[in-house]
C-alpha cells in the first residue's frame, strides 16, 4: 500500500517591530482563536512563496507597505493536525521598517490593535505565536508542537 505524503499547509507571520513592542490585533468572527490576540498572518497561496505572503498580509490586514529586503527570517514552527484542515508549516518573519500607519484594515475579523511589549505579552496571546516570539528572543529558528501540547490548555505553553 502507497503511503499518502504529508500536506501540511503553509502559513506566513509577521513580527512589526517598534523598539521592544510588538503590534498585536484581537481576533474576532473568524472561527480561530476569536479573543485572542496574534500577528498580521495568514495561509500561503499556491504560487507564493512564505516571504512574499507576508508582505501581503501587511497591506490587507494593518495597511503598511514592506520592503521584503527590510524583512528577516526569525523562525519556522511546524504543528501537527488540531482539525480537518491538516498540519502547519508556519514562517515567522520580522521587520522594523514599513511604510504607513498600522491600522485594522478588515473590522470583521479584527477589533483591537496594539503594541505590546515583547516580554509582556498579553494572557490571551495565541499560544503558538507566543511560543515562537520567545523562541525568537532566544535565537531559536526551529520548533515543534503536537496537537496533545497545543489544545489541551491553550493558555499555556
Amino acid at each position: 500500500m502507497k503511503k499518502e505524503r504529508n500536506k501540511s499547509v503553509p502559513a506566513s507571520y509577521i513580527i512589526i517591530k517598534k523598539d521592544d513592542k510588538i503590534l498585536l490585533g484581537r481576533r474576532k468572527n473568524t472561527s480561530y482563536f476569536d479573543g485572542w490576540y496574534g500577528l498580521p498572518a495568514g495561509h500561503v497561496e499556491s504560487g507564493e512563496l512564505p516571504l512574499e505572503a507576508s508582505v501581503r498580509e501587511c497591506k490587507e490586514e494593518i495597511g503598511v507597505e514592506v520592503d521584503p529586503k527590510d524583512i528577516l527570517f526569525a523562525h519556522t514552527l511546524y504543528h501537527t493536525a488540531h482539525d480537518e484542515t491538516g498540519d502547519r508549516a508556519n514562517y515567522f518573519f520580522i521587520t522594523q521598517k514599513w511604510n504607513g500607519q498600522p491600522k485594522i484594515m478588515e473590522p470583521q475579523k479584527c477589533d483591537d490593535l496594539r503594541w505590546f511589549s515583547i516580554d509582556a505579552l498579553p494572557e490571551n496571546t495565541i499560544h503558538h505565536e507566543r511560543q515562537a516570539i520567545e523562541n525568537i528572543k532566544k535565537g531559536i529558528h526551529y520548533s515543534e508542537v503536537d496537537k496533545e501540547h497545543i489544545f489541551k490548555n491553550p493558555t499555556k505553553l
